[in-house]
């Protein structure tokens, strides 16, 4: 039964994933510039996915034009622009309101779609959505109280960050479904072609940079390279691979939705480790999980 529902489980599978990746991130963010960051986990992830390409012996299918080209485009607006601006807002927001700007992502995803794509969501479908989403944004907005007892603004800056994030993501996520979707188009291969196409960006982006090669010297910590791989590794290669797998067997806006799920999967994380989860969190989880439920049975 689990065969029906592939793309689902994949996206659920790559929340879980970048939940625990979000925390390596942010702490890896205060040392490393998220072009930088960014920039070097997705060359990590390219020799990963060159050498998995080779033993399954798929390093040149054949596909037609259309298909690469929108990959490429993927590539370029969803990992080359989305996800620096993602980091950027992680650092300037925090991965809690970071995460509330990214929930805006499923919904433009699965209306870019819809007028795109003509891809068609039941009503049940779209009820789905609508309670993952908020769900997710209820647990995310749980106050933290601030040390002095005040409330803390986020600078426009960040806000503008996650707004493009969500954009870019949901124009690639869209982008990657019109090439996915009814295609013979690997998605492991399909991940390389976007990865290609971002970091091509981020080369030609780095290299206007002023002093670019300063920028590089906090990567002469090998504890750094270490954590950086290993997060490389999950949230890069393991993640994107899922998100294609995702794209190619589920509708743009559940997809988007289930992968949006990441912040739930800190709640378990959080109750094993003895920290205190509030009942505000658990319903918001709740009510997630409600419309998770409902993506399966829709």
């Amino acid at each position: 039964m689990l065969a029906n529902f592939r793309g689902e489980v994949a996206a659920l599978s790559a929340a879980l994933i970048w939940a625990a990746a979000s925390v390596v991130y942010t702490g890896v963010g205060q040392q490393v510039s998220p072009l930088v960051l960014n920039l070097v986990k997705g060359l990590i992830a390219i020799a990963l996915l060159l050498l998995t390409l080779l033993l399954f012996g798929k390093l040149l299918p054949s596909a037609s034009p259309m298909p690469v080209l929108l990959l490429l485009l993927s590539g370029v607006i969803g990992i080359g622009m989305g996800d620096t601006a993602y980091f950027a807002a992680l650092n300037s927001l925090g991965a809690r309101r970071a995460l509330v700007l990214e929930s805006l992502s499923p919904p433009l995803g699965a209306f870019l779609a819809l007028v795109f794509l003509q891809e068609q969501l039941a009503p049940l479908a779209w009820l789905g959505i609508a309670l993952t989403i908020a769900g997710v944004t209820w647990v995310v907005l749980e106050r933290s109280p601030q040390p002095n007892g005040t409330l803390t603004h986020p600078p426009l800056r960040g806000i503008i960050a996650g707004l493009v994030a969500a954009v870019g993501q949901a124009i690639g996520a869209v982008l990657s479904r019109a090439a996915l979707a009814g295609t013979d188009v690997d998605p492991l291969w399909s991940t390389l072609i976007r990865l290609l196409a971002g970091i091509l960006i981020l080369l030609i982006w780095f290299s206007a940079q002023k002093h670019p090669i300063q920028k590089l010297a906090p990567l002469r910590s090998h504890k750094l390279w270490g954590i950086i791989i290993m997060a490389a590794f999950a949230s890069t290669y393991l993640g994107i691979w899922l998100q294609q797998i995702a794209l190619k067997y589920a509708p743009t806006g559940i997809a988007q939705s289930l992968s949006a799920t990441s912040p739930l999967f800190v709640i378990p994380f959080a109750i094993a480790t003895g920290e205190k989860v509030s009942l505000r969190a658990v319903f918001g989880a709740a009510i997630a999980l409600v419309g998770v439920w409902l993506l399966f049975v829709r």
